[in-house]
């Protein structure tokens, strides 16, 4: 899994109706990294629907919220000993 920040236009979901989150996100931002699986041409949301609902509401004020934190979940580009710092496994 890796965390980065992505634009809000790559990624595919679902609206959902933010509620209180919406006031919340806005004051504080995304406190919980967004987890989407990386796929050709994007990415499409497993988790955060509400999140990413809420910033497609509040870039209409402020264009910070385009930028939103996620976790790739099917990302293992940079998984193993060599992320580690390491060239052969050690166990």
């Amino acid at each position: 899994m890796i965390n980065t920040m992505v634009n809000l236009d790559e990624i595919q979901y679902e609206y959902e109706d933010p509620g209180d989150l919406l006031d919340s996100i806005a004051k504080r931002g995304i406190a919980i990294a967004v987890q989407v699986n990386v796929v050709k041409g994007g990415y499409v949301c497993v988790d955060g629907r509400k999140r990413l609902s809420a910033c497609a509401i509040l870039v209409k004020q402020n264009p910070k919220f385009n930028r939103v934190p996620v976790v790739l979940m099917n990302d293992y580009s940079k998984a193993g000993s060599s992320f580690w710092g390491h060239t052969q496994n050690l166990h």
